[in-house]
């Protein structure tokens, strides 16, 4: 098997030079990688109804014998169509296919074939255009359903998995013990390719699938068990006194347990053997930047620095001003960092830093740029962790010696799935809101009652409130959903000279943070914006949030806009505006408007659209799964981890001969993840 990795796709039957282009863009480069492309569903067509039962403009498989060999039909335009007739003994069906010239060599007359398409025509006659078919001999079979790109249909992936197959050695050698298997239920790996391509019956393709996806899922836990083993070392900063107490002193307010839980996980982990590496996940508004500055407070008090890095200038110099204040109650010295600050200031920042006059430094990636450097740099923090690759988050860390790493997120994320992608890092949970946040009243309306919308949020704005209003295009003919500049228009003939600002990502950095300030310090009353606002600044004056085409975002994304909105004192409003009419997409929304809890949100965002789309761009950096899936297979992940947790106990570097199977499978994996994460 291990060799059909460095067999490239081109050199398999039936595949040329064009078509390996296109499975390499498919992910599939050599045969190994082919066998390793699975199919994404299964038609079964052992579902064939008689041609009288099928349902009119549904999807049918009706069994028919051909008639008549296909008969040629030129019309205008010059499409050709082909027809012919089959019949079940009882009725029969008239079939059409459109530009198909291969048709009359395809159908036989005479044979037998199953047809599968959408049925029209009338209650007396029966039509099907363009079905898929397959002959009579095929009808017990699943037929596997592949991704597919351009040029690449399903079917010839199918023939090209089936001369891939037949390469695979008589004896494939299997990467999981015999004991591993047999503990755990497990088919043989040669079983489970070949029946996860080309089942007989769903109980086998169960059986291959739960092999396929135990094994994909434990290389994992291990290669990720393998990078945390690499990282662990001696701790270069151990903290002498925790001085939470003198922090807490210094707060206006009382931190929540879930803040003070927090706080004393990383002051644990700092005082350990080895550096801290812990993510705190929490909501909107949770409180996850107290934290921050309650460790920063404790490091430097300690003798060391700190440093925070944020996405944007703006929430950057959100966080410094909040904990320069703060800080400086007790002495610390902060420094904002930032790609469009003058060289002056810049220059004697840095040099505070490198001498140690100034402890904490708060900024964009500029903090990562060469030039920047610390005397004593024993916390880095990257909040919006979401926002930052794996490489940013480590060339941060690489300002010191390997140094405490906490890193924040409020999107929320189902624990097990946090586990899984922050498999480097420890997790704390903020689940409280502090006191004083407002709840927020969400609500689903059609475009019909928007006036009624913008007559509420001109209300507000009368009252000396502000509100958001998020479109998700910037230009017309994007897609038929609206777009900023449409939709400015509209705004401006209802709002009339209301100073109003416009947001979207094809704006310069300083563009967007002058209509982002502008908007923080009141000058303008309505932000138009695209998603980009997703991750701003702290408008607490802010109290309606109105999304329009709501049916276009994933429930995480939807919370993240409305967690804009509810920062203050005042009661605010979320306003969903939709003209879908899919019931599934209207009880998801539904679903929204009935919680603001963040992490309900994220499970139901996870059961709708799954894993691969749950964060949009991979920013993680692990390997994608190919076949796993994080929320049904929970079950096999946690036998999976525990496995990975007994196999490491035992054998750290699985350099015995029964695992060296699954620690090449594992460099495989993680080899093949564009350099992002590497054993």
């Amino acid at each position: 098997m291990a060799s059909l990795f460095e067999a490239d796709i081109a050199s398999l039957k039936g595949v040329g030079p064009k078509r390996a282009e296109l499975f390499r863009k498919l992910g599939a480069p050599t045969v190994g990688d082919l066998l390793r492309l699975y199919p994404r569903a299964y038609e079964d067509w052992r579902d064939a109804v008689p041609i009288r039962n099928t349902l009119l403009n549904e999807v049918n498989i009706v069994k028919g014998t051909v008639l008549r060999r296909p008969v040629e039909q030129r019309i205008r335009g010059g499409m050709t169509l082909y027809k012919t007739t089959i019949t079940d003994g009882e009725d029969d069906m008239q079939l059409t296919f459109f530009n198909n010239r291969y048709i009359t060599s395809l159908l036989t007359e005479g044979a037998v074939y199953a047809f599968r398409g959408k049925v029209t025509g009338t209650f007396m006659r029966r039509e099907m255009a363009s079905p898929e078919f397959v002959p009579e001999s095929r009808m017990q079979d699943m037929v596997p359903v592949y991704p597919q790109t351009s040029g690449l249909t399903s079917r010839i992936i199918a023939n090209a998995v089936k001369e891939a197959l037949r390469l695979l050695p008589e004896t494939v050698k299997d990467p999981l013990p015999d004991a591993l298997r047999l503990k755990y239920a497990l088919c043989r790996l040669e079983y489970a390719l070949k029946t996860i391509h080309f089942p007989n019956s769903p109980e086998a393709l169960s059986t291959a699938r739960r092999r396929l996806v135990f094994e994909e899922l434990l290389v994992l836990q291990l290669g990720m068990a393998e990078i945390r083993r690499a990282g662990v070392r001696e701790n270069p900063y151990p903290l002498k006194k925790d001085y939470t107490k003198e922090f807490a002193a210094l707060l206006p307010f009382t931190m929540t347990g879930a803040q003070q839980r927090a706080v004393q996980d990383g002051i644990r982990d700092m005082q350990g053997p080895h550096p801290m590496n812990r993510l705190i996940q929490g909501d909107v508004g949770s409180g996850k930047t107290a934290v921050a500055a309650a460790l920063c407070h404790t490091v430097i008090q300690n003798g060391f620095q700190a440093a925070l890095m944020a996405p944007t200038e703006i929430l950057a110099a959100q966080h410094y001003e909040s904990l320069s204040n703060l800080l400086a109650l007790c002495g610390i010295k902060t420094v904002l960092i930032t790609g469009s600050m003058r060289a002056k200031a810049k220059r004697e920042a840095i040099k505070g830093l490198k001498t140690g006059e100034i402890q904490l430094a708060v900024g964009t990636h500029a903090l990562i740029s060469d030039g920047v450097e610390f005397s004593s740099l024993a916390l880095v923090i990257t909040d919006e962790q979401h926002r930052f690759g794996v490489n940013q988050r480590t060339a941060l860390a690489k300002k010191g010696n390997f140094p405490h790493t906490l890193v924040m997120s409020a999107t929320p994320i189902p624990r097990t799935l946090a586990l899984m992608i922050y498999g480097d890092l420890d997790v704390s949970v903020l689940n409280e809101l502090p006191p004083g946040r407002q709840p927020i009243e969400t609500y689903l309306i059609d475009p019909p009652k928007r006036r009624r919308a913008f007559g509420y949020i001109k209300k507000h704005i009368d009252e000396g409130r502000q509100a958001y209003i998020v479109c998700p295009l910037i230009e017309e003919g994007e897609s038929d959903a609206a777009s900023i500049a449409a939709y400015e228009k509209i705004v401006r003939d209802y709002f009339g000279d209301m100073p109003i600002g416009i947001l979207h990502g094809k704006m310069k950095p300083k563009e967007k943070d002058a209509v982002m300030t502008d908007f923080a310090e009141n000058r303008t009353k309505l932000l138009l914006s695209t998603t980009v606002v997703e991750v701003g600044v702290d408008v607490p004056n802010a109290v309606i949030m109105m999304i329009e085409n709501a049916e276009r975002y994933g429930l995480s994304q939807l919370h993240q806009l409305r967690g804009r909105v509810g920062r203050g004192k005042y009661a605010s409003t979320c306003i969903l505006v939709t003209e879908a009419q899919n019931d599934e997409t209207l009880q998801r929304l539904r679903l929204f408007c009935s919680t603001t809890d963040g992490f309900k949100v994220a499970d139901e965002d996870l059961r709708l659209r799954g894993p691969g789309d749950f964060f949009g761009e991979r920013q993680h950096g692990l390997p994608k799964l190919k076949i796993a899936d994080m929320l049904n297979d929970m079950q096999i992940l946690q036998e999976a981890q525990q496995c990975a947790k007994e196999l490491t106990e035992r054998d750290p570097e699985l350099s015995s001969p029964a695992l060296r199977g699954l620690r090449a499978e594992m460099r495989r994996l993680f080899a093949s993840n564009n350099g992002t994460v590497t054993l």
